[in-house]
């Protein structure tokens, strides 16, 4: 499994994380204490991207895969409900990818910003981001790059299809950073527990 590293549970990181392979970019910066478990931070990237939680996720760190144990995986991965976040990621500027739902394909990018010793939270704190997480189920980067061309003409056959699936509810250049950091107040930072496909 490679050689898991102690750190400080005290200490505070600063994170980034950035969905790739979309432009313009969707992004949030948020707090977590660097003891976290990666089950819960998983709950929390969740909650701050907007996601429903309701497909599947591993983490990628050095090239291992991190995940709940799943004995119909085809890869194999490492039991992750036991892993701090200090034990895989200990240097600022250092990287580790989240991947959500295998079947649209979100990878995300989290980058840890700074680590800061003497700030302490009572819970996760997001504290910047743009733009609104892509509908879920809308087919990957791909199909959300398709969605929005549909959705910025309102003369394309289309269009009234997909504004009946987003319920007219969806605005991608929408963030609530005072909603999300109220749902990282509850018990499981606001993030919906759906039974995994």
């Amino acid at each position: 499994m490679g050689k898991l590293v102690k750190l400080k549970v005290n200490e505070t990181y600063q994170l980034k994380i950035t969905l790739e392979e979309i432009k313009p970019v969707i992004w949030r910066r948020f707090l977590v204490d660097s003891g976290i478990k990666l089950p819960d931070l998983s709950k929390v990237i969740q909650t701050v991207m907007g996601w429903s939680n309701s497909h599947l996720h591993q983490f990628v760190i050095n090239g291992k895969f991190y995940s709940e144990p799943d004995a119909e995986s085809y890869r194999e991965s490492i039991d992750y409900s036991k892993i701090r976040l200090n034990q895989v990621l200990t240097d600022e500027k250092k990287s580790i990818i989240y991947d959500y739902d295998f079947g649209d394909g979100w990878s995300h990018k989290i980058v840890l910003e700074k680590i800061l010793e003497d700030k302490k939270l009572k819970h996760p704190e997001c504290i910047d981001g743009k733009r609104a997480c892509p509908p879920e189920d809308c087919g990957g980067p791909f199909g959300y790059e398709n969605l929005m061309k549909i959705l910025s003409d309102p003369d394309n056959d289309e269009y009234e299809e997909m504004m009946d699936w987003l319920e007219d509810e969806y605005d991608p250049d929408f963030f609530d950073i005072e909603e999300v950091n109220e749902m990282l107040k509850e018990k499981d930072f606001g993030c919906i527990s759906f039974e995994m496909e």
